[in-house]
This record gives structure tokens, C-alpha cells and sequence, in this order.
């Protein structure tokens, strides 16, 4: 009596496609990816919103820390670089010069930090729930822009005391906030996909954030530093406001402070980057949907 083999396993795979069938984790197309993901915002918010208030509820001061941190920062920045590394030289306001730049790189080197270990660090609910992966990043991208606006808040005050009065300018504020929050977002997509396979990326990345930090004129007037002091061709300064932490930066410098005035590239440069990093981070996430959590 002859045996009845089972189906090979192409077969079955075969008969699974034919019924409707897919793998639980299978990989969306992209139009229906962006739709789940929208569906699963109310989550993205609760999400990033819980991690702020758990952040500091250990903490006996509690929430407070949200603005006491910046305004530490605050006072040891200009210590450093203003007054003892004498920074502020030939610099006009250089207390708003300085916590503007630091506030707002501060921003995309946490987004773009967190966004490397949203996925490596949420294995186990990645591998217990269906849900688009990519609103960990978001989820990331959103705790930091909470703090932002904290911090801003706290910049602003400070702005207004150092004799920069409001003016209709602080309107755009808004926009280059919306403008660096794309492209945070799209640097985080893409840190975060390349964090859950390149186990050493964490490694990198102080290093990788402090250079980036070193080349973003935080601390420094781009071209008085880098062509007037240092001898460089113009060609340099260039490339460091062309550089998408350099480019937000100087484009709120120039909102927020009258004798600021940087090239105009920098506005075009903030859009460009704005679009194709938000872009490009979803397109290059979205491609290794189905791998995150395997292994």
C-alpha cells in the first residue's frame, strides 16, 4: 500500500495564495501602510506622550524637569562657549546666538539617536503585536518635539529679556518647526531600520552626533569661523549651511534675532531636506517591514 506524501511545501504556499491567505507579517503596500499607520494615531500620541511623563516620575520635582533642564543647559552653555572658550566674540546677542542653536540641534540629535533604538529596543512588543512598525520612530519623534516646545518656550524668554523684541517674524516659527519635525522624521525612519540590523550603529552614533555637532556653526558664525578666521574657501561654509542641522538653525537664528542674516540658500535648503528625507525615510523603512523583529 503506497504512502500519500505530503504536499511540498511550495505547494502549500500555492494553495494559501490561491484561498486569500498571507503571512501574519507579511509587508503592505505602501498607500495601505501610510492608512494603517494614520489609523494607529491616537496610539503614536498616547505612546510618546506616556514616555514623557514616565521620564520623570521618579523624580521628586516631577514634571518641573522639563524646564529645568533646558535652562541648566542653558546656563552651562554659555559658560563654556561663551565665556571661557570666548565664543561670543564678534557675535551680537550671543546668549540667543548660542541656546538657539543648541535647542534646536539638541532636537534632531535626540530624534535621530532615538529613532536608531526604537526597533532595536522594542523587540518584544514588536514580535507580540501587528501594528506598522514604523509608529515607534513617530512615537520617538513625537516625545521630542514635546520637549521642544518646552524648550522653546524657555528660549523665547529668554530672546525677549536679551533685548530681541517679538516681532511678526516669530509667525514662521511654526514652519521651520514643521519643516525640521519632516526631517526628523525621515532621519529617524531611516536610523531606525538601519539600528535593527547594524547591532553597532549605537556604538557610532555619539561620535557620528558630536561631529555632526562640531560642523552645525551651534557654536560658532559659520563663514566668520570658517572663511574669515580659518582661511578656508567659501566652498566650505557652503557645504556646513547646506548641512540640515546647520540650515534649521540659521533659518530660526534669522527669525528670532534682528543682526542675524544668513544666506538664503538655507530656506531652500531646510524645504529640500524637509521632503526628501520624509520621503525617502518612509519609502526606505517600509521596504524592510516584514524583517524587523525576525532573528
Amino acid at each position: 500500500m503506497s504512502q500519500v506524501e505530503d504536499p511540498a511545501p511550495q505547494s502549500l504556499a500555492e494553495l494559501a495564495r490561491r484561498h486569500g491567505l498571507r503571512p501574519a507579517i507579511a509587508r503592505p503596500g505602501f498607500p495601505v501602510y501610510l492608512r494603517q499607520l494614520w489609523q494607529r494615531r491616537h496610539f503614536v500620541l498616547t505612546y510618546a506622550t506616556s514616555r514623557n511623563v514616565s521620564k520623570y516620575s521618579g523624580s521628586a520635582l516631577g514634571q518641573l524637569w522639563q524646564v529645568i533642564t533646558p535652562l541648566l543647559n542653558a546656563a552651562i552653555y554659555y559658560v563654556m562657549f561663551g565665556l571661557i572658550l570666548g565664543g561670543s566674540k564678534g557675535i551680537e546677542n550671543y546668549p540667543a546666538f548660542l541656546l538657539t542653536g543648541m535647542f534646536v540641534f539638541t532636537y534632531t540629535q535626540r530624534t535621530v539617536t532615538a529613532g536608531a533604538k526604537s526597533i532595536s529596543g522594542n523587540l518584544s512588543l514588536i514580535r507580540a503585536l501587528h501594528f506598522p512598525r514604523a509608529s515607534l520612530p513617530l512615537a520617538y519623534t513625537i516625545q521630542e518635539l514635546q520637549q521642544l516646545v518646552i524648550s522653546m518656550g524657555v528660549l523665547l524668554v529668554i530672546v525677549v529679556i536679551t533685548d530681541e523684541p517679538p516681532t511678526l517674524l516669530w509667525l514662521m516659527i511654526p514652519l521651520v518647526l514643521v519643516l525640521q519635525t519632516m526631517f526628523n522624521v525621515g532621519a529617524g525612519l531611516i536610523l531606525a531600520r538601519l539600528g535593527a540590523s547594524l547591532r553597532d550603529l549605537n556604538q557610532l552614533l555619539p561620535f557620528i552626533m558630536r561631529t555632526w555637532l562640531y560642523a552645525s556653526g551651534v557654536f560658532f558664525a559659520i563663514h566668520d569661523k570658517v572663511v574669515n578666521s580659518a582661511g578656508l574657501p567659501e566652498w566650505v561654509a557652503t557645504a556646513m549651511y547646506l548641512n540640515p542641522a546647520a540650515s534649521y538653525i540659521e533659518w530660526m537664528r534669522d527669525i528670532l534675532i534682528a543682526s542675524h542674516t544668513p544666506p538664503q540658500m538655507v530656506w531652500i535648503s531646510c524645504l529640500v531636506w524637509a521632503v526628501a528625507a520624509l520621503v525617502g525615510g518612509f519609502w526606505y523603512f517600509w521596504r524592510a517591514e516584514d524583517r524587523y523583529g525576525r532573528g
